[in-house]
């Protein structure tokens, strides 16, 4: 029986109050409120915490749209399936990256065990040539740092062949990037689930986008660095530059880092091409400024204007702070993640403004993806 109104008996465990029920619904709210901005902090914290590992899931993210470009260029001349193309396009790599190796392996590698020893030298008679225009130099013990210094360089050079200390890293980045080119829409699909059912559609539509920007990024990436790189190799060895094959590798390698490889790359030739007497230092001079010339004036030009068109400053600045932050893997993936983040706030934008969406043609809403073995 019910207790009646002057009952003693108190309510029961399932009808009292509990710590977390709050009868204000103002309070409630402003809880809720709270509780969502303890979350995001919560959130920016792992985010910080993680950020090397998802740094690397970025890098396989990037080196899966490499392959998903090559196997969409694939499928316009071989109607295969999806799988099939990017195992050709893997396979092709390696026997690229063997055939580099046999035939060019060990000149490159002796090449690169000459090329500190020769920087160290230049560097002192860099120092010999400004004490005798009576330029005074006051810089302590340089005669002990510069050793340390060439050293640096040397390892820098190593590491055109392959940087062991980061081979897990790299290993893992590859791997990923595979699985991701195999089943891209499968991964989206996965991510999609976890947002609201009426922010999927957009989140597909952005993710299509952001994929299309970034193998065109690529894509002009790759161009830049294939001219520079043979260019300058051809160039060179026409007039005898020592390490012409090494100078060129350095050079294309480089050329992917906007901004900052070029100084670094044309640094080095010039003081390679100094070894070989004054004329041959101001060949190098030439060629390094007919290369920079020709590449950015005529092929990055051409390419920006139907890839991210990202501006100078602002990649440089994401360089540096990347670079700082996460070392070399930062400095190299610091370009594709700038480009993501810009058609991200467009997108944005343009779902707020719908006018500004013809601004650029490309932050229009795509249309359905065609299935994966007819990409």
């Amino acid at each position: 029986m019910a207790a009646g109104p002057g009952s003693d008996e108190r309510p029961g465990p399932r009808h009292r109050a509990g710590p977390t029920d709050i009868a204000d619904p103002v309070i409630r709210q402003e809880v809720r409120r709270a509780f969502v901005w303890l979350g995001m902090a919560a959130l920016l914290a792992l985010a910080v915490f993680l950020s090397q590992s998802l740094l690397v899931i970025f890098g396989g993210i990037v080196f899966a749209a490499l392959i998903d470009g090559g196997a969409r260029l694939l499928g316009r001349v071989l109607p295969s399936p999806r799988g099939w193309r990017v195992a050709i396009v893997l396979i092709a790599a390696v026997l690229f990256l063997a055939w580099t190796a046999r035939f060019a392996g060990s000149q490159i590698a002796q090449q690169a065990a000459e090329l500190p020893a020769t920087i160290q030298t230049q560097f002192f008679r860099a120092l010999d040539w400004l004490r005798g225009h009576g330029i005074v130099i006051n810089v302590g013990n340089v005669q002990e740092l510069a050793p340390q210094a060439m050293g640096g360089i040397g390892q820098v050079t190593r590491a055109v062949g392959g940087l062991i200390g980061a081979f897990t890293t790299l290993f893992l980045i590859l791997v990923l990037g595979i699985y991701f080119a195999l089943e891209p829409r499968l991964y989206r699909r996965g991510v999609a689930w976890m947002m609201p059912a009426d922010r999927r559609a957009y989140f597909e539509g952005t993710a299509q986008i952001m994929g299309f920007k970034l193998r065109r990024l690529l894509f002009g990436r790759l161009l830049g660095m294939t001219v520079e790189g043979v260019a300058t190799w051809l160039m060179l060895q026409v007039y005898g530059v020592p390490m012409a094959a090494l100078l060129g590798l350095i050079t294309g390698l480089l050329a992917f880092l906007p901004n900052i490889g070029a100084p670094i790359s044309g640094f080095i030739m010039v003081m390679v091409g100094f070894s070989g007497g004054f004329d041959m230092g101001i060949y190098t001079i030439v060629v390094y400024l007919v290369v920079q010339t020709v590449d950015g004036y005529l092929i990055v030009p051409m390419i920006a204007r139907k890839t991210a068109d990202l501006p100078p400053a602002l990649v440089l600045a994401a360089q540096l702070i990347m670079g700082v932050l996460f070392g070399i893997l930062g400095l190299a993936l610091a370009d594709p993640l700038v480009a993501m983040i810009k058609v991200w706030l467009e997108r944005g934008a343009a779902r707020h403004d719908p006018a500004a969406a013809g601004m650029d043609p490309d932050l229009a809403e795509p249309g359905p993806e065609p299935a994966p073995d007819a990409a």
